[in-house]
């Protein structure tokens, strides 16, 4: 596994703690950087992982209109807790990181919902990050 699928995964983790204990994901991210701080050897996927929340926290609200704007029928909310840290995290890297090509940002979403969520998830989040992945490119 590389030290980017393990940032994302780290990323996810982060996003979806917070998300179900009701906590703002900087401070999320705070309690995550303590952590990292014991673990020097973990050091290259938390990089990562930090760019990815912090990314989140900064677009929030851009990603999740994102997300409901192409999620038909499907509000935030109704959506599985773990599904939606999985679509922050592929919407940010699709909308607001250069150096990850879109069909990495898909794809990488996509093994995380295979690994982490329920048997639905993959084609769900697979449909809706491509939907805005093509959207965004026509602008």
């Amino acid at each position: 596994m590389s030290a980017r699928t393990k940032a994302r995964k780290r990323a996810i983790d982060i996003l979806y703690v917070a998300d179900l204990r009701e906590m703002d994901f900087a401070d999320a991210l705070q309690e995550e950087a303590k952590r990292a701080a014991s673990e020097p050897q973990r050091e290259a996927s938390w990089l990562y992982a930090r760019d990815i929340v912090d990314g989140v926290i900064d677009n929030r609200d851009e990603i999740d209109e994102q997300i409901e704007s192409y999620a038909q029928g499907w509000t935030l909310q109704r959506m599985p807790t773990l599904d939606r840290a999985i679509l922050r995290m592929g919407v940010w890297e699709i909308l607001f990181n250069d150096e990850v090509p879109t069909a990495v940002a898909i794809d990488e979403a996509v093994e995380a919902a295979k690994t982490l969520s329920t048997d639905d998830s993959a084609g769900f989040i697979n449909g809706l990050l491509a939907k805005i992945a093509q959207s965004n490119a026509a602008i």
